[in-house]
């Protein structure tokens, strides 16, 4: 008898233990449905950048770096995801992620109204001016009018695209920034390269021979961009983003590449691009 009962407590406690473990694996396997949102790959939180942006995405030693991969890193470890950078030409980046090749676009990609048709932005990460850069010998160009009719550079599908167009009718296009300065200073293929002041600043300080022209042409607002089927990610990356700021993590990786804090600027007056 003492046996018979004795079975029929273990055989209740494996019930219970089992029912727990399937309580368990049933709450893991809805994963982030419970936050509402979806990803590409399971607990991953999968983001593109061209990897050809340095400092803000570029290989090093066969791993992908920079700013912008490490901000993508803590917003997933913020998210309580496992970060997936991926690489993606900046030419088709947004069409990579209309199609769902990966969650969201972390690659200094600027908020435009036109972009927002095609996808969600977040709150910026960073903001950053668009200058005019030329070689630094260069005296001839003091101004954006100078540059009419000359040769200048511009990464395809960039932000600096339409106001290159609007000063001169010879543009060459490039899917890296380095490449356009290198044929601004070391072929001499090209009268300018309009691109962003931190960039230019960056090229400066790694010995290119170039220096800025006048101002800032006006601020973008670097976001991350998002699939517009997919609005709590959004809403989860932008609380993942304050959190960053709040506990000073933020500040952290933007000293670490830049010695300051990208998003301490003073926008008052300034020309937002829309």
């Amino acid at each position: 008898m003492k046996k018979f009962i004795l079975m029929i407590v273990l055989l209740a406690v494996s019930v219970l233990v089992l029912a727990a473990c399937g309580a368990d694996d049933e709450k893991a396997s809805e994963g982030t449905e419970d936050q509402g949102y979806k990803l590409v790959n399971e607990g991953k939180f999968t983001f593109a950048a061209s990897g050809l942006y340095k400092p803000f995405s570029f290989e090093e030693d066969g791993t992908l770096t920079g700013f912008d991969i490490e901000i993508g890193n803590a917003l997933a470890e913020k998210m309580g995801l496992e970060a997936n950078p991926v690489t993606n030409p900046f030419e088709t980046i947004l069409q990579g992620l209309v199609g769902n090749k990966f969650d969201a676009i972390i690659g200094s990609m600027a908020y435009t109204k036109e972009r927002a048709k095609q996808a969600d932005f977040t709150e910026p990460y960073y903001y950053s001016g668009g200058m005019i850069f030329v070689a630094k010998d260069n005296n001839e160009i003091t101004s954006p009018e100078d540059l009419n009719g000359k040769k200048i550079g511009v990464v395809a599908q960039s932000t600096y695209e339409e106001p290159a167009k609007e000063l001169s009718d010879d543009i060459q296009y490039y899917s890296s920034d380095v490449v356009a300065l290198k044929d601004l200073t070391v072929t001499g293929r090209l009268d300018a390269v309009i691109t962003a002041d931190i960039v230019g600043y960056e090229a400066i300080e790694n010995g290119f021979e170039i220096k800025e022209v006048d101002k800032p042409m006006w601020v973008e607002q670097p976001s991350v961009a998002v699939n517009k089927e997919n609005p709590e990610l959004t809403k989860a990356l932008d609380e993942a983003l304050q959190k960053m700021i709040d506990d000073g993590t933020y500040e952290e990786i933007s000293n670490k590449w830049f010695g300051r804090n990208l998003l301490d600027i003073d926008l008052e007056g300034v020309e937002l691009l829309e």
